[in-house]
């Protein structure tokens, strides 16, 4: 057994007792469906033609144990259906958990190449196509093998010319069968590619809600939904075509056999092999036998599809993080603060130009460094390579004297506080976004951190205080509010080493001052990267790093670059005459 088939069957390891007791009900269900008809047939064979002593007690006798094993059947095959599929949807919820926790480690250059929808995708209809292959899959074997098998071994003993007759005919109806589902499933599985893609333009779009409104792009959006959906009704069309074909084909043949049972049972009942009572029960057993090529049928569709989520399944579980703690990687204790980078060069892709080449920088602990430059010199990316959310291609960036490679990546990051310009609330309560920060926080330390973030007042102002949803993405409060729960969430994690994304630069001059003053008071004794577009609100800086695509341009106080004269004075002095 292959490690792919190893991990498949390792789902059913908890749920062995359970599996067990499904497939023997299954057993059960499949040996009663079989046992009925001789029921039948020895009520008509040996009671009523064989002129039996006592006969109609013993028909009840007979119906009273048909009516036992219906009753034993419905409790089985009540079992299979509800324990089953409830075997199945915790194997899917297992699979469920243990991808969202892969995709947790995942580094940012994976999900800078994938879509939402998509991944949300594999979560969902990918999982659950797996849970119905668990759960149906062992039970349809067991059902298909023991019914088609024990109706040959029957039927041959009522009738062996018959019984060829009609195994013979199977076979074209098996190949018919499988043709048109192995159809079915290649078009299923271009639909499901095609729902993946239905949810990606859909998540997407009411993401930024927002912005195509106030743009006045509906139709727009419109037009790109109903592109996405039309191609998924052209899948479903040639699916449903060939499911037509399928079913009917299948409804076919078994009329067909049920006809070549009548025409060649007649045959045999003037030849006198074959009496009424035993056509009959052949035409009862006809019906049953159709049933195993049906749950064959079910039982490939389900395998397609199942094995086909299971192999996108472990494709983003192959997919290893980029970033990773090396073996010998210890935690961080007693941070200070002190960040430096010694010829730091960094590119997202390894066919891409750089993005920071030979960068020196030395940041003492408690610093305050403004960080400025033109849009795409690496300014984000520079801070992003702090807290490992990317790794340089060279050079090294330490923290207190320690690469920051050779510490968990939990420690460090744990003493980082990041504040971004698109901030990034979650749905729930303003106490539930700014807990985040530390989890286990009392509401004591929660408001006190909202002070400290000048957002008590606002919050108390707010229909529910700080028990008031705030909606998704925090889309009920203002930017500058939302800025400052951020800024709150970071004072309750208060970490050492701060990083500020041009935290303001999308605010109003008000919402800009009351943030700028949050910021500082987050800033104090911290080590603190500012990113700033607008130079006026970095001047008090200790050290302004002006960058530009060849490194550090220039750096120094906001008087000392203006007496230089460079790039700095030219770029404050064209915003100063704005």
């Amino acid at each position: 057994m292959n490690t792919r088939s190893k991990k498949f069957v390792s789902y059913y390891k908890p749920y062995l007792g359970l599996l067990s007791a499904d497939l023997a009900c299954a057993c059960i269900v499949a040996a009663i469906t079989l046992a009925l008809p001789l029921c039948a047939r020895y009520i008509t064979k040996n009671i009523l033609e064989g002129n039996a002593p006592d006969a109609l007690g013993q028909i009840y006798g007979v119906g009273a144990i048909m009516l036992v094993l219906i009753l034993v059947y419905a409790l089985c095959n009540a079992f299979v259906d509800y324990q089953g599929h409830m075997m199945g949807t915790m194997m899917e919820g297992d699979m469920r958990n243990e991808l969202f926790d892969h995709y947790q480690k995942l580094s940012f250059s994976f999900y800078d190449d994938q879509k939402t929808g998509q991944l949300m995708n594999h979560i969902t209809n990918d999982t659950f196509a797996l849970g119905e292959l668990y759960h149906h899959g062992p039970e349809d074997i067991v059902i298909t093998f023991l019914k088609f098998f024990g109706t040959f071994i029957i039927l041959m003993t009522i009738n062996v010319q018959l019984t060829l007759v009609v195994f013979l005919f199977l076979p074209f109806m098996a190949m018919y069968a499988f043709y048109f589902n192995r159809k079915v499933n290649i078009a299923l599985r271009k639909s499901k590619d095609r729902i993946g893609d239905i949810n990606a333009q859909v998540e997407d779009s009411l993401a930024g809600i927002r912005v195509v409104k106030s743009f006045i792009n509906e139709d727009i959006e419109k037009r790109k939904f109903a592109r996405e959906n039309s191609f998924f009704v052209d899948s479903m069309r040639a699916a449903h075509k060939i499911e037509a074909y399928l079913h009917n084909g299948i409804v076919a043949f078994t009329q067909i056999l049920t006809v070549v049972v009548v025409v060649f049972g007649g045959v045999n009942m003037v030849n006198g092999s074959l009496d009424l009572a035993d056509l009959l029960v052949y035409l009862l057993y006809v019906g049953i036998l159709v049933e195993p090529i049906r749950t064959a049928l079910n039982f490939a569709r389900l395998y397609q599809e199942g094995i086909t989520g299971f192999d996108r399944f472990m494709e983003v579980l192959a997919v290893q993080p980029d970033i990773q703690d090396s073996t010998s990687a210890i935690d961080l204790a007693h941070v200070h603060g002190r960040v430096e980078f010694k010829d730091v060069s960094f590119k997202y892709k390894e066919d891409q130009a750089y993005v920071l080449k030979n960068v020196s920088l030395d940041i003492q602990a408690g610093d305050y460094i403004a960080l400025v430059g033109a849009s795409g010199v690496g300014k984000t990316t520079l801070c992003s390579l702090i807290p490992r959310f990317y790794d340089v291609n060279k050079g090294q960036i330490l923290l207190d004297g320690s690469d920051i490679r050779d510490v968990t990546m939990r420690s460090l990051r744990n003493n980082i506080g990041i504040v971004q310009q698109d901030v990034y609330l979650f749905a729930g309560t303003v106490l539930d976004n700014i807990r985040y920060g530390k989890l286990d926080a009392s509401v004591e330390e929660i408001i006190a951190a909202a002070k400290k973030a000048n957002a008590h007042e606002f919050i108390m102002a707010l229909a529910d205080g700080y028990n008031t949803d705030i909606g998704q993405r925090g889309v009920k409060l203002s930017g500058g509010q939302k800025q400052r729960l951020s800024i709150a969430r970071v004072f309750l994690k208060n970490p050492p080493i701060i990083i500020f994304d041009e935290a303001t630069s999308a605010l109003d001059n008000a919402s800009e001052r009351a943030v700028q003053i949050s910021l500082e008071a987050l800033a104090h004794n911290r080590t603190t990267l500012v990113i700033a577009h607008r130079l006026s609100t970095v001047k008090n800086a200790r050290r302004i790093v002006v960058l530009s695509r060849n490194g550090v341009d220039e750096q120094g106080t906001h008087e000392e670059l203006l007496a230089l004269n460079g790039a700095y004075a030219n770029v404050y002095n064209m915003q100063l005459s704005i």
